[in-house]
């Protein structure tokens, strides 16, 4: 049996005859013809329609809906994405920190504003993963500075050449010898000019060997001192790391003795003064709060109360 459409039914019912149905069954047949016409325009109707849909007003709901559901990640989650760019640009930023802007920082919706842009929870610090970690390096930068490698002895032999000293009693063993060579022949003249030049010869050698070792020494013991430890919050943990760890976004605990690790903003705490004079050269403790002054340094130290810090720049800026 063929399958009959709407419009089919129609215009059977409507070609019987009238003379074998009475005025009641006519009235039936039409509505019944009705109702199947008007299903068949609905169907007909949903096959058209979506065709027309502006393809731009879909993609358009998308981004909407696409947008909405990114905000709500941003607000719940401190983790990076792959393809995350900083909401704050890093060189505004830093300059900020330079100048100490306040008004600046309110206008990127303050300490907390700064936190949500660098995807860091106050309460839970960033994520403590590898990846992560490598993440914000990337963008951010590490908090390394470029340190020169230790001087090698030749550098230390040329110093040593360019004492006064040194070049004096060069100038006197080149006299002695040529007068010495001049006066008694080479077999015997040589013996006094070529004894200071060899005295000349032992100081050098020996002051440049002393500060080659010492410069190793030095290069060492700089090495151990700086790698100091820093507390940090990753994870909903509290965790030491190397200084060198620290990265954009960390949450660094601070207390009395602590040097600042990097460049942050005062988050929280109490009573908190730093020292300012390895940066500015004044011995007077200022205080940092979060209201007026919540702008800390790197290398500068705590002298009273203590605090949490959101890391804003690394390394050399």
């Amino acid at each position: 049996m063929r399958d009959f459409k709407g419009s089919d039914y129609s215009s059977l019912l409507l070609n019987l005859t009238t003379t074998s149905l009475n005025k009641a069954q006519r009235r039936w047949r039409i509505a019944y013809a009705a109702i199947y016409s008007v299903r068949a325009m609905l169907s007909l109707v949903k096959e058209i329609v979506p065709g027309r849909i502006d393809p731009k007003a879909s993609d358009a709901s998308f981004s909407l809906s696409y947008t909405a559901l990114e905000s709500g990640d941003v607000a719940n989650n401190n983790s990076m994405p792959l393809s995350y760019v900083p909401a704050i640009d890093q060189e505004r930023l830093v300059e900020i920190m330079k100048i100490k802007d306040l008004p600046g920082i309110r206008a990127l919706g303050g300490v907390e504003g700064v936190a949500a842009s660098l995807r860091t929870n106050a309460t839970k610090g960033i994520h403590g993963n590898e990846q992560e970690v490598s993440r914000r390096r990337d963008l951010f930068g590490s908090n390394t500075y470029h340190k020169p490698p230790p001087k090698g002895l030749l550098f230390f032999v040329y110093e040593a050449f360019k004492d006064t000293t040194i070049l004096i009693l060069l100038v006197c063993a080149t006299l002695s010898l040529g007068f010495g060579i001049k006066e008694h022949g080479i077999k015997e003249g040589w013996y006094e000019g070529g004894s200071i030049f060899v005295a000349v010869f032992l100081v050098i050698v020996v002051s440049a060997l002393s500060n080659f070792r010492q410069e190793r020494q030095f290069h060492k013991l700089s090495k151990i001192s700086n790698n100091i430890k820093v507390e940090v919050l990753r994870d909903s943990r509290r965790q030491h790391i190397s200084i060198f760890d620290v990265v954009v976004g960390d949450v660094v605990f601070l207390k009395i003795g602590d040097q600042i690790p990097a460049d942050g903003l005062f988050l929280d705490g109490h009573s908190l003064q730093v020292d300012e004079s390895s940066m500015t050269g004044e011995s007077d403790h200022l205080e940092i709060d979060h209201k007026d002054n919540p702008f800390l340094f790197s290398g500068t130290k705590i002298v009273d109360g203590f605090a949490q810090m959101l890391v804003v720049s690394v390394g050399p800026s």
